[in-house]
């Protein structure tokens, strides 16, 4: 884990003011979500993309 969290800091430097605080909001998001154990009901981007290919098939 300390990779990752050396990883996001590198990341948070190099990136753009306004991108570094969006990525900051989301991970706080998620923490938010994971403490009230509600992370395995909410749908990733992925998985709505996925339904919605789906649905545009033939």
């Amino acid at each position: 884990m300390d990779a990752l969290v050396e990883r996001l800091d590198a990341k948070l430097r190099q990136w753009k003011p306004d991108l570094a605080e969006q990525v900051r909001q989301r991970v706080t998001e998620i923490i938010e979500m994971a403490d009230r154990d509600v992370l395995d009901i909410a749908r990733s981007r992925v998985v709505e993309q996925e339904i919605l290919d789906i649905l545009d098939e033939p």
